[in-house]
């Protein structure tokens, strides 16, 4: 073989070798964003919705002078942000 077809080869196989890595290693899709955005959101919307249903019912069975409503709702709030940031590590992680 002469040194253009061995160039040749070269050139053919490291992009073999590009393609296959690019197959191995898919780089982030767009859609994981938009599902993060998701779990996230859920992560937040559910303890602060159920604080709140929580609380309306403390509300009616044992009142007292400050809003069980609110208070759970902040509740849900601050523990949904809890869960949502150890979500976001734990994928961090996996990078």
């Amino acid at each position: 073989m002469t040194r253009q077809d061995d160039k040749s080869a070269d050139s053919i196989g490291q992009r073999a070798q590009r393609i296959k890595d690019a197959r191995d290693n898919p780089g982030p899709s767009p859609l994981r964003g938009v599902g993060a955005f998701g779990v996230i959101g859920w992560s937040i919307a559910v303890p602060s919705v159920g604080g709140v249903f929580l609380g309306l019912w403390l509300d009616r069975i044992a009142p007292q002078n400050f809003s069980w409503t609110i208070a759970l709702l902040l509740g849900g709030v601050v523990l949904g942000a809890m869960i949502a940031w150890r979500w976001i590590d734990r994928e961090r992680g996996r990078k």
